[in-house]
C-alpha cells in the first residue's frame, strides 16, 4: 500500500484528541457538500431552462427559414420548388408577414398580419396552440386567429359575427399622401381561434390565410415573403442550410432556428456561464476551510511528523500525506453532495414539487455534462488548496518545539 496514502487515510478516519480539529474538519466537509450541491443544482437548474425556452421557440420557429436578402418579398418560382425537393426536407410552406393596423369597436393596436399557406402547420404545429376556437379553414378565406395577448387589448372574442375584425395597411405608391382617408386599405375579418406560444408572439402576431394576406397587400399570386422549412429529425440543420444557400444564390438568406434567435442563443450560454462563476467563487470560500483544516491538522499531528521525518520519510512524502487527506476530504464531500444534488433534481423532474405556477413545475434538467463540470471543478480547487495547505510543512516548523 502507498504509506502516505495509509497515513492520510488514517488521519481522516480516526478521530483526534484535539476537538478543534475535529470540529474544523467536519465544518470544511460540510462547506463542500453544500457547495456542490449548490453548484450542481444550479447548473441544472439553468440547463432546465434552455431545454424549456428552446422547446417554446422550437413551438414558433422553423428549422429553416428561407427571406430575400433585398426587399421585403420575392416571387416563388420554380427553381425553388425544384431546389426544396432534397430529401432531407420534410415540408416546406410559403408566408406572407406584415405590419398592419388593427381595429375592432373602438380600439386599435399595431402588430404583424402573417398570411400561411395550408402546409404551413406541418412545418411548425401552430394549430396546437389554439386554447380557444379552432385553427383556420383554407376554405374560408377571411378567417383569422389572433394572439393572445392582442385578443385582451382589443377586447375581442370569436364569437362575433356583426362586428369584423378591420385590419388596415398603407397602400403601395410614391410621394406624399394627399387623402389620408385613401391612404390604406382595409379588409374585414372573422376571427375563429385565439393563440398563446410566449408573451412575445401573443402580442405580434394575427394569422390569415395565405391569400387573404396577399389580397391585402395586393401582392401578386406567387408573391410572398418568406418560406419555412420542416428537416429530418437525423439531418445535419447547417449543411442543409449550406447547401440550400448555394443553390439559391445571393438573392436569398437561409437561417437556421438558432441564427434566427442567436442573441437569445448567446443571453442563455452568457447566464448560464456567470452563474457558473459566481457559484464557483463561492465554492471557492468554501474551500478556505479546507485549508484551514489541513494546517490545524499539521499543527495538531506535529510530534507525528517529526518520528516520521527521523525515521527517514521524506519531506516530500511528508507533504504528499496531506495533499492526498485534503483530496480525500473533499472527494468524500463531493460525493454525497452530489449524491443529494442529483436526488433533488430527479425528484423535480419526476414530481416537480418546486413551481413557477399552479400548473408549471420549474423546469430542471439532469446532464453528465453538468456532473462532470462540477467534479472538474470541485478537484482542482481541491487539489489547489491541499497544496497551498501542505505547503506550509518544512524543516524548521518539523525540527522546532
Amino acid at each position: 500500500m502507498n504509506f502516505p496514502f495509509y497515513i492520510a487515510k488514517r488521519y481522516l478516519f480516526s478521530k483526534s484528541k484535539n476537538a478543534t480539529v475535529n470540529i474544523i474538519t467536519l465544518i470544511a466537509m460540510i462547506g463542500v457538500i453544500i457547495g456542490t450541491m449548490a453548484l450542481f443544482i444550479v447548473l441544472s437548474v439553468f440547463s432546465g431552462l434552455k431545454t424549456f425556452n428552446i422547446n417554446y421557440i422550437s413551438a414558433s420557429d422553423p428549422d429553416l427559414t428561407i427571406t430575400p436578402s433585398y426587399g421585403k418579398s420575392f416571387v416563388f418560382f420554380d427553381k425553388i420548388d425544384t431546389i426544396l425537393q432534397d430529401k432531407a426536407i420534410l415540408h416546406y410552406a410559403k408566408y406572407v408577414d406584415e405590419r398592419a393596423f388593427f381595429s375592432y369597436n373602438d380600439k386599435r393596436i399595431i402588430a404583424n398580419i402573417k398570411g400561411i399557406d395550408s402546409l404551413f402547420t406541418k412545418v411548425i404545429r401552430l394549430d396546437t396552440s389554439v386554447y380557444a376556437g379552432k385553427w383556420l379553414d383554407n376554405k374560408a378565406l377571411d378567417q383569422t386567429v389572433i394572439g393572445n395577448n392582442i385578443s385582451k387589448q382589443l377586447s375581442l372574442g370569436i364569437s362575433d359575427f356583426i362586428n369584423p375584425l378591420k385590419i388596415y395597411v398603407p397602400k403601395p405608391g410614391k410621394g406624399y399622401i394627399s387623402n389620408p382617408s385613401q391612404a390604406f386599405k382595409m379588409l374585414p375579418s372573422q376571427p375563429v381561434g385565439v393563440f398563446a406560444i410566449t408573451e412575445e408572439l401573443d402580442s405580434k402576431y394575427v394569422y390569415s390565410s395565405l391569400l387573404f394576406a396577399q389580397e391585402l397587400l395586393d401582392f401578386q399570386p406567387q408573391q410572398i415573403t418568406g418560406i419555412v422549412v420542416k428537416l429530418n429529425d437525423k439531418t445535419d440543420v447547417d449543411a442543409v442550410a449550406k447547401n440550400i444557400s448555394q443553390k439559391l444564390g445571393t438573392g436569398f438568406k437561409v437561417k437556421t432556428r438558432a441564427q434566427l434567435n442567436a442573441v437569445f442563443y448567446k443571453m442563455l450560454n452568457t447566464e448560464n456561464l456567470v452563474s457558473y462563476f459566481i457559484f464557483t467563487l463561492i465554492l471557492i470560500i468554501g474551500i478556505f476551510n479546507v485549508i484551514g483544516a489541513i494546517v490545524m491538522l499539521i499543527l495538531d499531528k506535529k510530534e507525528n511528523l517529526k518520528t516520521l521525518l527521523n525515521l527517514g520519510l521524506p519531506i516530500t512524502k511528508i507533504k504528499q500525506i496531506f495533499v492526498i487527506h485534503g483530496l480525500l476530504l473533499q472527494g468524500i464531500g463531493m460525493g454525497i453532495g452530489l449524491f443529494l444534488a442529483v436526488i433533488l433534481i430527479l425528484i423535480q423532474m419526476q414530481f416537480g414539487l418546486l413551481k413557477i405556477t399552479y400548473n408549471l413545475a420549474y423546469p430542471v434538467d439532469f446532464k453528465f455534462s453538468n456532473l462532470v463540470i462540477v467534479i472538474l471543478t470541485i478537484s482542482i480547487l481541491g487539489f489547489l488548496a491541499a497544496k497551498l495547505a501542505s505547503n506550509r510543512i518544512n524543516l524548521k516548523i518539523l525540527k522546532d518545539n
